[in-house]
């Protein structure tokens, strides 16, 4: 198949491409060209002529909680004053410690439309469900391969049920990532522990063990809010980065994500150790947590990528999110150009989730693609294409999504999937959810 769109965006945070377009051969890209020679090396292909638009490297949502969608419109009779509040008195009792199979499947498939929708053609996702051990990575796993988006599913394994609960966890990562291998295919694991007030030393040493005997990454959220800072300084007489160093768990098989509330040393720490970082910037603002050092990370040499946090799954909101919301803040439009946002949003999340040869457009990488409408109604040139993209698109000007090769949305339909259907599943287990709450 020829794809031959105005722009290419190949190298994400670099110049794009006019007039040139990709062959796409089973899984993987064949070959990168200007277009007219696309047309005349492989006359016999299947064409797909785009005028007007822009190829690029479909979007990795690094950092996500796809139950979340459940809590979207929840009835509350007050709203949580701050972080702790929104984890004690709202996220804990009355999403996650709510959820079975069904209410995490179906919340998967009905926000995996919208994800699909907006370009979207990786996920990390962290399921904690602490009544929903063990087998909820299974079951996940099951409506993921459904909808054939890459995926990376970690079960978010904590004490604060209890210490039993916690190992239960930390099988169901384990069980899982090994099942994904014997499997093959678009999904994997890795390691997944909550945080240093959920989590003992002992039991984060364990999980940082089994990710290196499995060679995966191990995830957790770091810093949030002020809360966990706070509690570290208090219990461990040293911040949240300081004390994972200290424990030997910051390393280049780290995965940290959110980060808000971090220190210079932290932050030197995470450079040195080679700890990765997801940024939310969205749901940090949604929970009053602040405003995550991302252009201090980036200029350390730390590697980020981008995530809904299961919020806003519009990536295109939270692309535009992360232009902005820093420009605000360092009182700077010069910080986070839309070159470099857009390479966090592509190769910058792949890199950060360990995913290889994913996030770029080149030959033998996988063709995980998004085709976008880039018509504008000032001239769409090679030197404003980034910002036409992050300023001005959303997910109604997809107009095509491929994973591995297979095309999973055509203007904005995605293939296979009775949307009807999985709406109605996702309503059914939101008011059941919902029926707890209020009963």
């Amino acid at each position: 198949m020829l794809i031959l769109p105005d722009f290419l965006i190949d190298n994400p945070g670099q110049p794009p491409r006019r007039d040139w377009g990709v062959r796409v051969t089973g899984a993987v890209i064949d070959a990168v060209a200007p277009n007219d020679e696309l047309r005349r090396r492989f006359p016999d292909d299947e064409m797909i002529d785009a005028p007007g638009c822009t190829l690029s490297p479909g979007f990795v949502n690094a950092h996500a909680h796809l139950y979340g969608l459940l809590a979207h419109g929840l009835p509350l009779d007050k709203a949580p004053s701050g972080f702790w509040p929104f984890l004690e008195d709202f996220w804990w009792p009355l999403v996650e410690d709510r959820l079975d199979h069904e209410a995490i499947c179906a919340a998967t498939d009905a926000i995996l439309l919208e994800m699909l929708r907006s370009g979207v053609t990786t996920v990390y996702d962290c399921t904690e469900a602490p009544y929903a051990l063990p087998g909820c990575l299974a079951a996940q796993a099951g409506v993921v391969r459904e909808r054939g988006i890459r995926a990376v599913l970690s079960f978010e394994a904590t004490e604060r049920v209890s210490k039993e609960n916690g190992q239960l966890g930390l099988a169901e990562n384990a069980d899982f990532i090994r099942a994904c291998r014997e499997t093959g295919g678009l999904i994997s694991g890795l390691m997944c522990f909550h945080t240093t007030f959920s989590c003992s030393a002992e039991f984060i040493q364990q999980a940082h063990r089994l990710g290196e005997e499995l060679d995966v990454l191990v995830h957790m959220h770091c810093s949030e809010g002020v809360h966990e800072p706070e509690y570290a300084l208090q219990h461990f007489g040293v911040r949240p980065m300081e004390y994972y160093d200290r424990l030997g768990a910051a390393n280049s098989r780290m995965l940290a994500s959110q980060c808000v509330q971090m220190s210079a040393a932290e932050i030197a720490i995470m450079a040195a150790r080679g700890v990765k970082m997801t940024h939310m910037p969205l749901s940090n603002c949604e929970v009053g947590a602040g405003i995550a050092p991302v252009p201090e990370l980036v200029e350390a040499g730390v590697t980020v990528g981008l995530g809904s946090d299961g919020y806003v799954n519009d990536f295109y909101e939270v692309v535009r999110a992360a232009f902005l919301i820093h420009k605000a803040h360092k009182q700077d439009p010069r910080v986070m150009p839309a070159p470099l946002v857009w390479h966090l949003a592509t190769e910058g999340g792949a890199r950060a989730l360990g995913l290889e040869q994913i996030g770029r457009i080149a030959e033998g990488w996988q063709a995980d693609l998004q085709l976008v409408d880039t018509r504008m109604p000032t001239p769409t040139e090679a030197h404003n294409l980034y910002d036409q993209l992050v300023l001005w698109r959303n997910h109604t000007h997809v107009r095509l999504v491929m994973v591995a090769g297979q095309v999973r949305v055509r203007d904005g339909v995605v293939l296979g999937a009775d949307e009807d259907a999985i709406i109605a599943r996702a309503h059914a287990a939101a008011r059941r959810l919902w029926s707890m709450t209020v009963g």
